[in-house]
């Protein structure tokens, strides 16, 4: 098992899939899924067949972008996920940061150490220009890792969704981060 990121209580590694039941877990809690689909699971069989193999592509391009499972040091846990890679729509030097984790160690500053990890990594190893990241404007907490991982309130938009999720009317919000002002604020 190959070891690309560690914090002070984290391992970030790559999926394998062994992972599928861990995974599925996840997306079965309605709290973890409220903001994604208005709380509806994610089967096994979409997860086996579709997610995880999209996921296990990226390895295939090599160790810049990608998903993470995110792992406690201390007790070999699995906490989640995140993911740094670009969408389709943006330029390779600009990749969206995302996490999900399990909402027992929702409050306990996870989301916050594995998305700096993954912005340092973007800066320093990944010639990242800009990181950035999105969530609902009905997801304060979600946006409040974005404010203590150093990414700065740049927009609210308003974004098609393909469910109705409580608090979707209010619209996204998109925090990011360049490159000089990361440089700066070291």
């Amino acid at each position: 098992m190959s070891v690309y990121l560690e914090t002070e209580r984290l391992i970030l590694r790559r999926f394998t899939a062994d992972d599928l039941d861990e995974l599925t877990a996840l997306d079965a809690d309605p709290a973890v899924m409220r903001y994604i689909n208005g709380g509806r699971s994610t089967l096994r069989d979409e997860m086996r067949d579709d997610y995880l193999p999209w996921w296990l592509a990226y390895y295939e391009a090599g160790d810049r972008y990608g998903f993470w499972a995110a792992i406690e040091k201390d007790t070999g846990k699995f906490l989640g996920w995140f993911h740094l890679r670009p969408r389709e729509k943006d330029p390779e030097d600009e990749p969206e940061l995302g996490y999900r984790l399990i909402a027992a160690v929702w409050g306990h500053g996870y989301a916050t150490e594995g998305s700096r990890a993954l912005i340092r990594k973007a800066f320093e190893d990944l010639g990242a220009r800009r990181v950035y990241a999105t969530t609902m404007v009905a997801n304060r907490a979600s946006w409040r890792v974005m404010e203590k991982a150093g990414l700065r309130f740049i927009r609210v938009f308003h974004q098609p969704w393909p469910d109705r999720i409580e608090g979707g009317e209010l619209g996204d919000v998109e925090y990011a981060l360049t490159r000089q002002e990361w440089v700066n604020g070291r």
